[in-house]
């Protein structure tokens, strides 16, 4: 007589939607958050240490954006194997191994920096970080109801705000203090500290993926939960209105990172601490818009208004803003009045993030979420790979580098203009979430 299957759940089964703490919910979001301001600030040392290098190794601007290219290129495809690391390993181990990786390629630019180890860590750098935004977002969503994963989002999505507004300043005190190489230590250090806080506090939510191994005899199977097909979810009109709105969006915002410290210092004449500090003015523009909007969003969805209102038109009429105040800055003379256009415009485009992923975890099973995610965001990151070094082509051959850079913006200001178009036509999560969830069917 054969022994009986004996259905064992893992520590994510243990508790139902709607019985967990709030309090533990938000309070492992904001953990999340912390790990996203790393990978973020990450992102902006580039930025901040571009003068400083080009001064020591004699690059042109044209490098750096190749090293920033080099980087999202890396990015990109690193983010097509979210799932399958998902699929691998625990939430909790993968993304502290990955926190590892990003504070050991900090380690060869303070023993040895030069452009070429610039660029082969940046390289690792991109590589490792570009799973991790589909698997942070997967982590947050599972202490949060689908209707609800707006706000969630937003607090991800400030992480770059965060990163300009608290990091950037004590990172360029540092360079300008104790060189540019203190810069990468910091990072190191900071990276190293958030994998102990995550070791001892994460825990998986309610609301995530659902796996259940069958146990017979001493050998466990694990239960493949239904799948539906890869290609029925990126061929929705919402995934490519998503995809159309989040290329330019995220170009502006790799242009941001790369070049805003050089155009605020080189460009329009501020000191280079001045030009670290101003750098958090689109991210307090940014946040304020994400949050009042991803508020509204949750408020409204949950009382029933159309998630293509709400996560269609909303974030797609704030990258049309956006657009619009990139694409005028070449007509605008004044350098505090470029600040003020550039940090509200691109503030009220970031709200294009959180919402936009909100929805794209709607149209799929839960299982495939990190998948999802992590095809989009990889997809996302093709604005990176081209936007910083055009940019840095574009200065090297512009009368002036104040020229230069407002060209720069003003181009992918058009793009954005265009992309915010398309999504308002196609996105509408409810519609593509039902077609989607039509074709579920038992794996195998």
């Amino acid at each position: 007589m054969s022994k009986p299957t004996i259905l064992q759940a893992t520590p994510e089964t243990m508790m139902s939607p709607g019985q967990e703490s709030r309090a533990k919910a938000w309070g492992l979001t904001s953990v999340l958050v912390l790990l996203y301001t790393v990978n973020y600030s990450d992102k902006i040392l580039l930025g901040l240490v571009a003068q400083p290098l080009k001064d020591e190794f004699g690059l042109t601007s044209a490098q750096i954006g190749l090293t920033a290219s080099v980087f999202f290129f890396a990015f990109s495809a690193g983010g097509f194997f979210a799932g399958l690391i998902n699929k691998w390993a625990s939430l909790k181990w993968s993304l502290m191994a990955l926190a590892v990786i990003w504070a050991a390629c900090m380690v060869p630019m303070i023993v040895a920096g030069s452009f070429m180890v610039l660029l082969v860590s940046c390289f690792l750098l991109g590589l490792t970080e570009g799973p991790s935004g589909a698997l942070i977002h997967t982590a947050v969503y599972s202490w949060h109801p689908v209707e609800r994963r707006s706000m969630p989002g937003a607090f991800i999505a400030s992480s770059s705000s965060l990163a300009k507004i608290a990091v950037a300043p004590a990172l360029a005190f540092l360079i300008v203090q104790f060189g540019w190489q203190s810069a990468f230590v910091a990072m190191l250090v900071v990276g190293l500290g958030w994998c102990v806080l995550w070791h001892f506090t994460w825990q998986p939510g309610p609301h995530g993926e659902v796996r259940i191994s069958a146990v017979k005899g001493s050998a466990t199977a694990t239960t493949p939960p239904p799948s539906v097909p890869w290609m029925s979810i990126f061929r929705t009109p919402t995934f490519l209105g998503a995809v159309a709105a989040v290329v330019p969006m995220y170009a502006l915002l790799t242009v941001v990172l790369t070049w805003l410290p050089s155009y605020f210092e080189v460009g329009l004449g501020f000191t280079r601490l001045q030009a670290g500090a101003m750098f958090g003015f689109p991210s307090m523009a940014a946040m304020l818009a994400m949050f009042a909007s991803t508020y509204f969003s949750d408020r409204f969805m949950s009382r029933g208004v159309s998630s293509r209102i709400m996560r269609g038109i909303v974030p797609a009429a704030g990258l049309l803003v956006c657009g619009l105040s990139m694409a005028a800055l070449p007509y605008i003379g004044t350098p505090i009045v470029v600040v003020a256009v550039v940090s509200i415009g691109y503030g009220i485009g970031c709200i294009l993030a959180p919402i936009m992923n909100a929805a794209i975890s709607q149209i799929c099973p839960k299982h495939q979420v990190a998948g999802s995610l992590g095809m989009f965001l990889a997809v996302m990151a093709i604005g990176g790979i081209v936007a910083p070094p055009l940019t840095g082509m574009i200065v090297d051959q512009a009368v002036s580098p104040a020229v230069g850079y407002a060209q720069s913006f003003q181009i992918f200001g058009i793009v954005a203009v265009v992309g915010a178009i398309l999504a308002m036509i196609l996105v509408n999560p409810d519609r593509d979430a039902a077609r989607v969830m039509a074709q579920l069917a038992p794996a195998g």
